[in-house]
């Protein structure tokens, strides 16, 4: 199949334990997707920065608790169907800080080998892990918070159209996100991009998706990305209403294209 398909708990994964979990969806030079489950409590890492690329968030399930910006003091608490990116020199970290269990998606867009460097820490492999593109906070406090993009659900720049609603969620040069929602009657023919990354993941309903010559249908949380020159496109099977997140990276003027009609 021409595509990259990863149904609900399918990709490699690197980390599984009772405080944890975390599955490669996707790893490709464009960008690398990742499936993480954090228990309650639950850190990540020290406030870092991204020097070349950016570094991006969607929550799909509980509450993820990000700390952007400068000196590391605004604190954004990201319920489902949130989108938080930070781009990169700024600075960033999260958590899960809620009593319950939460799950999201983390998007390095590009990859700079982020996925080979949690292969590294979890094999003890430091040095290889310290080449990764991840750095402490700058003397300067890096970027300020206005660069970053907090997206909250039902928040975006919207485009209510006859057959579907096409929220934009990051507008970034290395990621763009969107969320959609459409109807049955709404289809994407077969297509391809020379430029980007154009990935899926399910939120609602299902969703047929074209793979070169093959159609596959995916449920609520599937994952799936066209790299550049793979024929792929999309349809509702219906009845109601599907709703997926997606993305591109870099944007390769998608998100220009939505914006003009």
């Amino acid at each position: 199949m021409d595509g990259i398909l990863r149904r609900p708990g399918e990709g490699e994964t690197l980390f599984d334990s009772a405080r944890s979990t975390l599955r490669v969806l996707v790893e490709r030079e464009e960008l690398t997707v990742t499936w993480f489950r954090y228990a309650a409590g639950e850190k990540g890492p020290n406030p870092h920065i991204h020097r070349r690329h950016t570094d991006a968030f969607y929550v799909l399930e509980g509450e993820l608790e990000l700390t952007l910006g400068p000196r590391a003091t605004e604190i954004v608490r990201a319920s489902a169907g949130t989108f938080v990116a930070a781009p990169p020199e700024v600075v960033h970290t999260f958590r899960n800080a809620s009593g319950a269990e939460a799950v999201f998606l983390n998007v390095h867009a590009p990859s700079m080998g982020f996925a080979d460097m949690l292969r590294a820490r979890r094999d003890g492999r430091d040095e290889d892990a310290e080449r990764f593109d991840q750095f402490d906070p700058p003397s300067d406090g890096g970027r300020p918070l206005t660069e970053a993009v907090v997206s909250r659900p039902e928040a975006g720049e919207l485009f209510d159209r006859e057959n579907r609603a096409i929220a934009i969620k990051s507008d970034l040069p290395q990621v763009s996100a969107f969320d959609i929602a459409f109807d049955p009657e709404f289809v994407v023919d077969p297509h391809l991009h020379d430029d980007h990354v154009d990935s899926f993941y399910v939120l609602a309903g299902e969703v047929d998706f074209t793979a070169g010559e093959d159609v596959v249908r995916a449920a609520a949380g599937t994952w799936f990305s066209a790299p550049p020159g793979k024929r792929h496109g999309f349809r509702n099977p219906g009845p109601g209403r599907a709703r997926v997140l997606n993305v591109h990276a870099p944007d390769g003027g998608f998100v220009a294209g939505i914006r003009g009609g």
